[in-house]
């Protein structure tokens, strides 16, 4: 029977969990199953168990474990360890699901657990004590094959929960190889409408998940294809996003999710801010994507756009418009070498016009790649000569 091993089963503080709980009673799930066959970083470590969340609360306590209740009215306790939290919750069962929420019952069974989970990847189950794999739907079969497979019917996991509609997609652009499951991607493109029906939240959550891995843009291309973006962001332009992801990969740049959004969508600031709104994104990201919206031909030398916008507002425009951005990966932003004390110490009174000479000899010393405080000295000089003739 094959095994999960890892130098994380083998830590201390997991151990004393899993004698907290008992023999039996709680195996590793998910994603810390699924990334360690993978031979992935393990992030996040979740557990289920057989135990009802008080008898978790009452086990841990009497380990002298800290608990915190995170969601217990649906099973979950997560137990704090030196070695980081973990999430361990109750079996459960579906008693209704409404494609927006679900409520669960309780479960003594583990198969029955496995069989509500959403894709066959992620109901992997692993014995914490001698790391023995229980795999009821395919699961193993499918990492190897690099196969995104819901449980069971495509279609009824969708009806009970409608955000799976875009996990697929995510776990497809993370794990998946193609050609893509057909019944999965028949059944997504049937039921993209019933995306309308989700919290803008959920929704942007799930996107900025996806646009933030490696490489999203096949997998987005492919969304639209099926008839699925377009439900929740119609203006995306996919091809904008694969060249963008190119410039990125080129040129060393780690993937950002805000960039990317920006590159799918058309330069128009107001309509960025309304996708901004749209996925109940916060205000430095709806900012940030109205700057990127604002692109242009961005002609001209990267650092004085970076000193203009910040270095992350250039970095967006630069790279969705396809220019070199070598010049600002070990530059810092530099301060003007100027006060308004040091004009007004020149003669000039108090007001309106301290500004704008700042402003002019803050022109010049961009445009001639930021020099030392002694050349600031001189451009100022020029432009109070100037001022007096």
């Amino acid at each position: 029977m094959p095994t999960l091993t890892a130098p994380w089963i083998q830590r201390g503080d997991l151990a004393r969990l899993v004698a907290a709980l008992g023999p039996g009673n709680a195996r590793y799930v998910g994603g810390a199953v699924r990334d360690t066959l993978l031979g992935l970083p393990v992030k996040d470590i979740d557990m289920a168990t057989l135990l009802r969340p008080e008898a978790v609360v009452e086990r841990l306590k009497a380990a002298e474990i800290r608990s915190v209740p995170t969601g217990i009215e649906h099973g979950t306790v997560t137990a704090v360890l030196p070695g980081g939290p973990v999430e361990i919750t109750t079996l459960r069962h579906d008693v209704a699901t409404d494609g927006r929420r679900a409520t669960v019952a309780f479960a003594t069974d583990w198969r029955e657990d496995a069989a509500r989970r959403d894709f066959t990847i992620n109901a992997l189950y692993a014995d914490p004590t001698d790391g023995t794999l229980h795999d009821w739907f395919g699961g193993l079969a499918d990492l190897d094959a690099r196969r995104v497979r819901f449980i069971g019917d495509a279609r009824q996991r969708i009806r009970e929960d409608h955000l799976r509609i875009l996990r697929y997609f995510r776990f497809q652009a993370r794990f998946g190889s193609t050609p893509a499951d057909a019944e999965a991607e028949a059944a997504c493109a049937e039921l993209a409408a019933t995306l309308k029906g989700l919290s803008r939240e959920r929704v942007g959550m799930e996107m900025m998940n996806l646009l933030g891995l490696p490489d999203p843009a096949p997998t987005v291309a492919r969304m639209v294809e099926l008839g699925v973006l377009p439900v929740i962001l119609p203006e995306a332009a996919p091809d904008a996003l694969a060249a963008l992801v190119a410039a990125e990969r080129a040129q060393g740049v780690a993937p950002d999710p805000i960039r990317r959004l920006a590159a799918l969508l058309p330069p128009q600031p107001p309509l960025a801010e309304q996708v901004a709104s749209r996925f109940r994104l916060s205000a430095a990201q709806k900012k940030r994507l109205a700057m990127a919206a604002a692109r242009g031909s961005e002609q001209g030398e990267p650092r004085a756009l970076a000193y203009r916008l910040g270095r992350e507002g250039a970095l967006d425009r630069l790279l969705i418009a396809g220019h070199d951005v070598s010049s600002l990966s070990d530059w810092q932003i530099p301060p003007l070498p100027l006060k308004g004390g040091d004009v007004v110490a020149r003669g000039v009174g108090a007001g309106p016009e301290v500004a704008r000479i700042l402003r002019r000899v803050e022109d010049v010393w961009i445009a001639e790649g930021f020099p030392e405080a002694e050349r600031v000295v001189e451009l100022l000089g020029q432009v109070l000569a100037e001022r007096s003739e």
